[in-house]
């Protein structure tokens, strides 16, 4: 299914040259996975109660389309979970007109807050504190 959110470029997030500086887009990345972990059920009170949290292990941005101020851009995520310690989210932001702007690969894993260490299966830990995982998974 995945999810998908709408967000308009503000002339703040604008570099010298007129673009949207390069850390912007993992902020946009950021502000779609919280929003999709929202609409999953994620219910941030009850992970801090259980001492445990999804982390963020490496990112990568490939920028295929400069976005300038005024731009409209849907960023989307997608989980994909499979074996081991870790999961993906694969994100896109796509223009208004539905130029591909650019493409966010994500690898998280979710903490045990008190043993630091993270959660042999983590759509397991995230589903038993309320996220519907079946709204963040890629089609």
């Amino acid at each position: 299914m995945g999810f998908s959110t709408r967000i308009e470029v503000r002339g703040y997030e604008l570099d010298s040259l007129g673009h949207v500086n390069h850390a912007v887009y993992h902020q946009y990345g950021e502000v779609a996975r919280m929003k999709a972990f929202a609409e999953a059920g994620c219910d941030w009170d009850e992970l801090t109660r259980r001492r445990t949290g999804p982390v963020l292990l490496s990112t990568t941005v490939n920028f295929r389309s400069e976005l300038r101020g005024n731009d409209v851009v849907d960023v989307t995520c997608r989980a994909k979970f499979g074996t081991g310690k870790t999961f993906t989210l694969e994100q896109e932001i796509i223009k208004a007109d539905g130029t591909l702007s650019a493409e966010m690969y994500g690898v998280f894993g979710v903490m045990d807050l008190d043993a630091r260490k993270l959660f042999p299966d983590p759509r397991a830990a995230l589903e038993s504190a309320g996220l519907d995982t079946a709204v963040l998974l890629a089609p």
